[in-house]
């Protein structure tokens, strides 16, 4: 199976070819750009450079969340264009067990992005399964999930905001400083998406975890109706 793999959900991106299980390319940059810019002619210039066509692939598999909206966007819209377009497979992969599967250890590890205001995008796995569903939390109320647990604990991702909460409150823990395995793989999208069954491309949606700011200042104001979507109310 040939799957194209990226995630933009953060300021970084990562595009990844695999065929069966086998990395044949992957392209990660780590600077700030305008993914909606940047992303397409990556794909071309891997495709490019793997010989491949795109009536070759056999299954896109993408970061659906959490993250940046707009990255999100960006990128599950892509996926959905490209999937509908050459007919073929559709997966959405969790960033951040994307990013925990990085790391090959036993100890339970703890994916991070920032989400300002000292609240952050988490979850917890073990053995690549998720122990700690993905949530959007502060870094405070995180913290009691996992004094519970009795693994050894390791934060990977994007921790530099938080190394002295870190050091205060779980100051057993280990965070990942190698900036290789702090970023996000599209790679292991790939990996993690070869074993997933595939989903309905028109209904598939990022997971955000978190209402957009425009809502959320929204329903300070007003009362939430569970019936009603926040876009007709507007």
């Amino acid at each position: 199976m040939k799957i194209l793999a990226f995630d933009t959900s953060s300021k970084a991106l990562s595009v990844a070819l695999v065929e069966d299980g086998d990395i044949l390319g992957q392209v990660t940059l780590n600077i700030k750009k305008n993914h909606s810019i940047t992303l397409m002619p990556t794909i071309d210039f891997l495709m490019a450079q793997v010989s491949l066509k795109p009536k070759d692939l056999d299954r896109i598999a993408v970061a659906k969340g959490p993250g940046s909206y707009t990255g999100l966007r960006i990128a599950v819209t892509t996926a959905k264009t490209l999937a509908y377009s050459l007919d073929i497979e559709l997966v959405g992969v969790s960033s951040l067990q994307a990013m925990a599967k990085n790391l090959e250890t036993p100890s339970l590890v703890v994916p991070l992005m920032d989400a300002r205001r000292k609240n952050v995008y988490a979850g917890a796995y073990l053995n690549g399964e998720s122990v700690i569903t993905d949530r959007h939390t502060s870094f405070d109320d995180l913290v009691p999930l996992l004094q519970e647990r009795d693994e050894e604990i390791v934060f990977t991702g994007e921790v530099d905001n938080f190394i002295e909460d870190i050091s205060e409150k779980l100051p057993n823990a280990r965070v990942i400083n190698d900036s290789l395995l702090k970023l996000p793989s599209a790679y292991q999208i790939a990996f993690i998406g070869a074993e997933m069954e595939p989903v309905e491309i028109h209904t598939f949606v990022p997971e955000y975890l978190k209402r957009v700011e425009a809502e959320e200042k929204w329903l300070e104001t007003h009362h939430e109706d569970k019936d009603t979507g926040y876009i007709n109310k507007i």
